[in-house]
């Protein structure tokens, strides 16, 4: 009823009614031809035909028999015949005549127009038999009763359509999730967890620069350590020593635990970690450096157990991170500071032997009282030698105080020259002061750099031992594990709408996918 009339292919023409109810139409009669071919061919080209009408025009021409010289040559000669080649019923008649792959060839007859079909003329099957309208009237009940036929129809596909979603997301969602939910909230054992924070500090130094002073305060200190901390306690080393120590590997192989969670008899090292990696979850804050530590067991003895065993564990390799750095640091201190010390009392001990062998206490000394003596000699050798001369200045010397005189003058040069002696010359195994004070004072600047030696190897030492306090680290526990009293795991509710939204997605993503794939084909 509301649908546009349709075209049925014959434009304007008419034809005479076959039922005797009917009256006859009349039918319109060819225009007349012009009578010069040339003035047609003009007044066909000013009606600015396009391209495709023309070739359409030419294809018609030849079908129909006819020879034109042109396309507006073509178009001229079938209007003379009667036929218009812009019709949809020629080019309908083309198409079809194409489309079978016939060649079309020439009859030698004109085709008459439509409407004065000569007698006798044998003409195509699409002309013989025109599809006319139907000339059958739907009345308002028949109308109402298609639409209901047609409402009833759609309902029952959308049932059917209906029925078939819900049977899917009962099979593929709804049982899933229903399963799932029953495991959680009546097959799964109840699961203890026990919650543990701990920090890796360093030991306060004042003497440290740059930006590691700058950093010492902060957590990006000691996140290295705190990092190599928490794989440690992820790795297969710590669950080997777990299960040594606190029997992890027995303690979920329990018969009390559903099959899901249980660890089987005899189950490998590399599923009792799977298990561990489960049981065990450690996380690290860099902004506050804190780690986070959570122990999962089947029961909250064992829980706070194990996460004491983890500690303890932390606190050890806590310890190993830097005591080979810093008793490094030490054993090399230490033996630089031993070995000048060791130096130092060598040098001191050859002074002293020194010393004893040439019974010289101090070669200052020595030389000091030796000067003196030359100086109080040489004061009597001159005060004699005056003496001397004033005695022979007289006419008749007293020659026994003249030869007494002379004697004393002999044996002081004598002394004065052994005293000179013993500065300078050695005398059997007696060595000469000279050589006595060099070697006292080549041992004594020896034992001056032993000594300075000495005190830097002490503040080297005393360095080290600073450098090695600011690297010791401490693991402190801000939150000590305790025993829950109720079952942490597992989570039915929580679970079971987790099972329900992933069931969802995948029956989601399947079905999406299909559809697409079942259109694209």
């Amino acid at each position: 009823m509301f649908a546009p009339p349709t075209d049925d292919g014959f434009g304007a023409q008419t034809f005479p009614a076959r039922d005797a109810g009917n009256t006859a139409r009349k039918v319109d009669p060819p225009p007349a031809a012009p009578a010069n071919p040339a003035e047609a061919i003009d007044a066909i080209r000013r009606e600015g035909l396009t391209g495709r009408q023309l070739r359409m025009a030419r294809r018609v021409a030849q079908k129909q028999g006819l020879t034109p010289t042109s396309d507006y040559d073509a178009v001229r000669l079938l209007r003379e015949q009667g036929i218009d080649p812009f019709k949809r019923a020629n080019m309908l008649e083309l198409v079809v005549s194409d489309a079978k792959g016939e060649t079309p060839k020439p009859t030698g007859t004109a085709m008459q127009p439509l409407g004065k079909v000569a007698p006798g003329t044998q003409l195509s099957p699409a002309v013989q038999q025109p599809k006319l309208p139907s000339t059958q009237v739907i009345t308002e009940p028949e109308r109402a009763r298609d639409i209901m036929d047609i409402q009833r129809d759609i309902a029952r596909r959308r049932r059917k359509r209906a029925t078939l979603l819900f049977s899917r997301l009962l099979f593929f969602v709804m049982l899933p999730t229903v399963v799932a939910g029953y495991y959680y909230y009546v097959v799964a054992t109840p699961m203890y967890a026990t919650n543990s924070e701990f920090v890796i500090q360093a030991a306060d130094g004042g003497g440290a620069g740059g930006a590691a002073g700058l950093l010492s305060g902060s957590p990006l200190a000691n996140s290295a350590d705190s990092i190599a901390v928490q794989g440690y306690l992820q790795s297969r080393d710590a669950m080997l020593r777990l299960n040594d120590d606190e029997g992890f590997q027995d303690h979920f192989s329990q018969d009390f635990i559903d099959p899901i969670q249980k660890l089987d008899e005899g189950a490998t090292q590399e599923a009792a970690y799977k298990k561990f990696k489960k049981s065990v979850k450690i996380g690290y804050d860099p902004t506050e450096g804190i780690i986070k530590m959570e122990v999962i067991a089947a029961t909250p003895e064992a829980s706070a157990q194990f996460s004491k065993q983890l500690i303890g564990y932390a606190e050890q390799q806590v310890d190993q991170l830097t005591s080979r750095k810093r008793d490094d640091q030490m054993a090399g201190a230490d033996g630089s500071r031993k070995e000048a010390e060791q130096k130092m009392i060598a040098a001191q001990t050859k002074i002293v032997e020194l010393q004893e062998k040439l019974g010289v206490l101090s070669p200052e000394s020595e030389a000091q009282a030796i000067f003196a003596q030359i100086s109080q000699l040489d004061g009597e050798l001159l005060n004699e030698r005056i003496a001397l001369q004033t005695s022979l200045t007289n006419s008749r010397p007293n020659q026994a105080k003249v030869s007494a005189s002379r004697n004393k003058i002999e044996q002081l040069e004598i002394l004065i020259a052994e005293k000179r002696a013993l500065l300078t010359q050695s005398s059997g195994e007696a060595e000469s002061l000279a050589r006595v004070s060099g070697e006292l004072l080549v041992a004594q600047a020896d034992l001056q750099v032993r000594q300075e030696l000495l005190g830097q190897a002490e503040a080297a030492f005393e360095a080290a031992r600073l450098e090695a306090n600011r690297q010791v680290r401490y693991l402190s526990v801000s939150v000590s594990p305790v025993a829950p009293d109720e079952a942490t795991y597992p989570r039915a509710f929580e679970n079971t709408l987790l099972a329900f939204l992933i069931f969802s997605g995948i029956y989601l993503m399947v079905s999406l996918t299909s559809s697409i794939l079942r259109e694209q084909v």
